[in-house]
This record gives C-alpha cells, structure tokens and sequence, in this order.
C-alpha cells in the first residue's frame, strides 16, 4: 500500500515532485497557489483533492479536515503556513534550498552566490510557526563555483530534490526520522528580493559587483546601473587589468569598444552582456545611482 502523503506546492519545481510522487505515494490533497497552472490542472486530471489560493484564517485548514495521513510535504510553496494546519500533521515537513540555520528566508541560493559562499544546499526540515526554524531532518550539501548563477543553482536544488523527497518517505515508512534542533546563535535570515533590489554599487570592491551581477543574472531580473538616467541591465562581467588613474570616479567608462570597460576601487571590469543593448556609451561618462 502507498504511502498516503498532504502536498503544498507551488511553481515548476512543485508540479515536477508531484509527477514524481504520484507514481508510488497516495495523494490526499495539494494545496498551490493561483498560478500554478500545471498542478492545478494534473490535480483536477487526477481527482485529486486541490485548494488554490492563500489558505490564510483557516481556509485550507477546514478544507483538510478530512487528511487521514500524517506526513505533510511542502515544497517550493508560496505561503506561510499557520500553526492550526501544522497541528493537524504529526510530519509537517518543509523542503528549504539553504543549509539551515543559514539563509532562512527567501531566495537562499541568490543570497549565498551574493555573499561569496562556496557550498549551498537543501534542507528536510519540521515547519513550526517560525520562518524555517523547525528541527532539522535531512541536508544535502552542494557547492558554488565561480561560474554559478542564480539560475544554475536553482537547477542543481531541482537535481536533489526527488531522492531527498524519496528519502524522507523511506524514513517515515520506516519510523526513523530523527530530529536535530537548529542552532540560532548561527542562524541569518533573508528577506523577499525584488527587481528594485538589483541596483550595483560602483563604489564595491570588484569581486563583489562580479557575484552580484551573476547572482541575478538571466532569466531573473538582473543587476542594473544607470547610464544618462537610463537603465541597464548588465549579465555578465569580468575583470580586466586595463589601466587607470585612482582618482578617478568609480563607474567610469573607461572603454567602450569592444566591451565596456568600467572603473571600480579595486580593478577595472569588463561588461560582457548587456540585456538592453541599445545604449551608445561614451568614454569617460559615469554609471551611477538613478537619483
């Protein structure tokens, strides 16, 4: 017999898990939000139990009532979850793409790549009513190279997603989930990023313009400068050893064919791709803040 398993999903990354589950679990209900339309659809295919929306003032908890499994899977969903829905599961369990304590919150993996970080990965953990502080069940580790985006990363969490989920189930089957409690005197915490937030500081030290720019870099929003009040948005750099004199201002053009190159306190960096290509730059100009 099946493991019977409670589903809160939401995006790519939950409509994927649940092709993979439906195939040697018991689906009782998902939850997801509005526009995830491929769960919503597999799960109306299926006559699967579904709740779309925000399940805010105990509007999923009333739709769930019913839920004879005790194991709770929430992957990639999009709301905080209140504590009478927690309470209805004996295993509420939150998949998060950080190696908690570090990086609760939201986009771990843009905020590890941002800050320099050489590892990231995912971790199984018991939701409680703080913001991914429940007890520790499962980690895989991952590294960051030097060429990883935003992007990359998330795919490398899309890799180890399915036999993470698979190992929890086997854990659970078995009775043998062990629960370690998380550190708080190590512990940060990230907020929701935006596209405002991408804005680079040319007063930064290279290396860090160079990890937030490939932090945010395509299909997300991206970083971004200002050039004669426009913005740009810029996917890609490198350093270069172009020469210049210090006291120029930082984020000056110093060359512009057949790459922008641009000064900062530390090096000269060469602009590889630009996603609004349609500037004519001039040399010696400034890029900087909009205001």
């Amino acid at each position: 017999m099946n493991t019977k398993i409670s589903l809160l999903i939401s995006g790519k990354l939950g409509f994927d898990l649940l092709i993979y589950l439906f195939d040697f679990t018991d689906i009782e209900f998902i939850a997801t939000d509005n526009k995830s339309n491929e769960i919503i659809d597999f799960a109306k295919l299926k006559s699967i139990p579904l709740f779309v929306g925000n399940p805010r003032n105990g509007m999923l908890s009333s739709f769930i009532n019913k839920a004879k499994s005790d194991l709770l899977l929430s992957i990639n969903y999009l709301f905080l979850i209140e504590e009478d829905l927690i309470e209805k599961f004996k295993y509420p369990i939150n998949f998060h793409g950080s190696l908690l304590p570090k990086y609760r919150g939201r986009t771990p993996h843009v905020w590890s790549i941002i800050n320099n970080e050489t590892v990231t990965g995912v971790t199984a953990h018991f939701i409680d009513i703080g913001c991914d502080t429940g007890d520790i069940i499962l980690q895989k580790r991952i590294p960051i190279f030097e060429y990883d985006t935003g992007f990359t990363i998330l795919n490398k969490y899309i890799e180890v997603y399915p036999s993470m989920v698979s190992e929890i189930i086997k854990l659970y089957e078995s009775k043998s989930i062990i629960r370690v409690k998380q550190d708080n005197s190590i512990s940060t915490i990230y907020g929701k990023r935006t596209s405002s937030d991408g804005e680079i500081n040319w007063d930064w030290q290279k290396e860090r313009i160079n990890n937030w720019v490939r932090a945010q870099t395509f299909p997300y929003p991206g970083a971004f400068t200002f050039y004669e009040g426009h913005k740009v948005i810029i996917d890609k750099i490198s350093f270069c050893d172009l020469g210049f004199d210090n006291q120029m201002p930082n984020g000056m053009i110093l060359q512009v064919k057949p790459n922008l190159v641009v000064k900062t306190p530390n090096g000269a960096v060469k602009i590889e791709e630009i996603r609004n290509d349609e500037f004519e730059f001039v040399q010696n100009k400034i890029l900087k803040n909009e205001n």
